[in-house]
């Protein structure tokens, strides 16, 4: 049966950690595979670190970049090689891929992310593998995505993938890091976000010296994906024929299974693709109204306000002591909303002069966050 695979690689397999270089001899096993996969009939999508680390390499640069302009110039030199090496190693197998660059902007506007998904589309349908990376080139703080873990589950999510499979240095995730614990705990198999809270896994947010990654962003992706019904794998990045053995049944890596009512497309896009503009903070009763009855946020249930936006912004919906609970697109612009905040429904009007919307967000415009 035809499925939607993300694979993501991660700048810790796809380099020496010495040195920074490429390791050729993995990114041809990951090339071979894929390759096979779409032959197969699977759609394929490639979700690559490595940009910076290649830039720096092919510059000289002993470590990371720190200031943004001298990390995009890097990144500019580093993602034309990248290609290049992956293009050469598709093109000996015959398999035609794209460049994609993405940045937060592009899913972050209703209308850009449609274009995405339809641009994703159709290269899909052409037998294409699209190749992603973020576009340090041109991204600001506010518009990056942070790390290819997250841009890869917003991808799964934004293209409707079947599974999201995040390759790394290790082959699974432990209850604590194997490189300093050696007692650490495999875990094979998430049913639930909580288990990992229950079990008391220490993901660590180290990375390697040349990644921005760690396993606490792999698990945020995770997180991402299920609610959108999407099975994720971490999995060794040096062993890529493991995305062959799991697909036909084998109980490698971690698997965190998909959520069973996952959310409708508009919903995920309000829930990750969205920059949130600023947070609402409600009092117990919204709090209960919002989170157990699917009730829509009034203005009578808002205690405090943070941040300047407009309305159709995106906002965070918190309780008192500042915990996220949702997620939504306010009606209102932040100047309005603070004059009636904590007032009925049908004060409004006579507040602010002029026929107002009864709800602060409605339910259909919002998304709860586990």
């Amino acid at each position: 049966m035809s499925q939607t695979l993300v694979v993501k690689i991660g700048t810790s397999s796809l380099t020496r950690p010495e040195t920074g270089e490429l390791a050729l001899s993995t990114i041809a096993g990951v090339v071979e595979v894929l390759s096979a996969l779409r032959r197969e009939g699977h759609r394929v999508v490639l979700v690559s670190s490595g940009a910076v680390g290649v830039g720096c390499a092919r510059l000289g640069l002993v470590e990371r970049p720190r200031a943004i302009a001298l990390k995009q110039a890097v990144a500019a030199v580093g993602q034309g090689r990248l290609m290049r090496v992956y293009d050469d190693l598709f093109t000996t197998l015959q398999q035609p891929i794209a460049q994609v660059l993405l940045t937060r902007g592009d899913l972050a506007q209703r209308s850009r992310y449609v274009n995405a998904y339809q641009t994703f589309r159709e290269l899909l349908n052409l037998g294409v593998i699209p190749v992603v990376n973020e576009n340090d080139t041109v991204a600001v703080d506010e518009l990056k995505f942070g790390d290819n873990d997250t841009l890869s589950a917003l991808v799964a999510s934004l293209i409707e993938a079947d599974w999201l499979f995040l390759l790394t240095d290790v082959d699974r995730l432990y209850s604590a890091d194997p490189r300093r614990f050696p007692d650490a705990q495999p875990i094979t198999l998430v049913t639930r976000m909580e288990e990992l809270h229950e079990l008391q896994v220490q993901t660590g947010d180290r990375g390697s010296a040349w990644g921005t990654g760690g396993m606490v962003t792999k698990i945020t992706a995770a997180q991402i994906a299920t609610s959108a019904g999407i099975r994720t794998v971490i999995t060794e990045g040096k062993t890529p024929q493991n995305i062959v053995k799991i697909l036909q049944g084998e109980a490698l890596g971690t698997q965190f299974a998909p959520q069973p009512q996952p959310v409708n497309a508009r919903k995920r896009w309000i829930a990750h693709g969205l920059i949130s503009a600023g947070k609402l903070y409600l009092d117990g009763g919204a709090v209960a109204a919002i989170a157990e009855a699917g009730k829509s946020l009034l203005a009578a249930g808002i205690v405090e306000i943070e941040g300047e936006f407009q309305a159709q912004d995106a906002v965070q919906l918190c309780d008192r002591s500042g915990k996220e609970i949702a997620r939504g697109l306010v009606n209102y612009a932040s100047t309005d909303l603070q004059k009636i905040l904590g007032r009925r429904s049908e004060e409004i009007s006579a507040i602010l002069g002029a026929e107002c919307p009864e709800t602060v967000v409605h339910r259909d415009n919002l998304v709860l966050l586990s």
